[in-house]
């Protein structure tokens, strides 16, 4: 996976990552992160990557031409690229485009803006993917970038440790994850559940399958619209339903 990022602080990328598992993953030759500062880029001798938006109006825009001549470069030395731009206007990020960037062979290049956005004619002559994290807006576009890069290189094979920790995680199946527990077993008048600890490999999976189950039906119950239900999770859904009207509650309301 090769990752060209465009950014004004290349430190804060460096920072990021060369550390824990992106700094593994780099080292193991599965992951490059190569940050160009985009001020490398202009040609006043102030180095400026922003000027005043035309029209007038409050803060600073990000110029195009520093951001079409780092394209240029970047395509001269590494042919077709994939181009993608941090935004709230763009389509929600998701495991599966995790999964798809995972497996992408061209390098991809991110555009992290900062300020009050992007000259318009870097999406209108560029091929731009707008990708949003969310429903909100943060200062620059590099924490979402890593953050976009740090969930695509899990599905990379050797990046993490353990091969299975990627298979078992939320959003795999459409489901969110089961709790976890580690030692001590008994913490503070909490203790392990027994099934965990009984060594019953089946019960273990079955009561995982539940956990799962029950965390998504608790706090994402839109998710199960879009997963296919095979018997034993419907027995399990109705166990889960059956805890609940048995105690009284509503598993809509925890």
């Amino acid at each position: 996976m090769h990752c060209e990022l465009l950014t004004v602080f290349p430190e804060l990328i460096q920072a990021v990552s060369s550390q824990s598992i992106m700094k593994r993953a780099q080292q193991k030759g599965l992951l490059s992160i190569h940050a160009h500062n985009l001020r490398d880029y202009t040609h006043d001798p102030h180095r400026s990557t922003d000027d005043t938006p035309f029209g007038g109006g409050g803060g600073m825009v990000m110029k195009a031409e520093p951001i079409f001549l780092a394209i240029d470069a970047i395509q001269q030395t590494l042919g077709k690229i994939r181009i993608l731009l941090p935004s709230p206007q763009g389509i929600r990020f998701s495991h599966g485009l995790a999964m798809e960037l995972s497996r992408e062979t061209r390098p991809l290049v991110f555009i992290c803006g900062h300020y009050e956005g992007i000259d318009e004619r870097v999406r209108t002559h560029l091929s731009v993917e707008e990708i949003s994290l969310g429903d909100y807006v943060v200062t620059g576009g590099e924490l979402p970038a890593l953050m976009m890069i740090d969930a695509a290189m899990r599905h990379i094979p050797g990046v993490l440790g353990d091969p299975h920790s990627a298979e078992q995680e939320s959003f795999v199946e459409s489901l969110l994850d089961y709790p976890h527990f580690t030692r001590p077993a008994d913490l503070r008048g909490q203790s392990v559940p027994d099934v965990l600890i009984s060594g019953n490999h089946e019960a273990i999976r079955r009561w995982r399958r539940k956990e799962s189950l029950r965390q998504t039906l608790l706090k994402r119950p839109d998710l199960l619209d879009h997963h296919p239900l095979n018997r034993e999770d419907h027995q399990l859904l109705e166990e889960i339903e059956h805890d609940y009207t048995s105690a009284g509650c509503d598993p809509q309301r925890p």
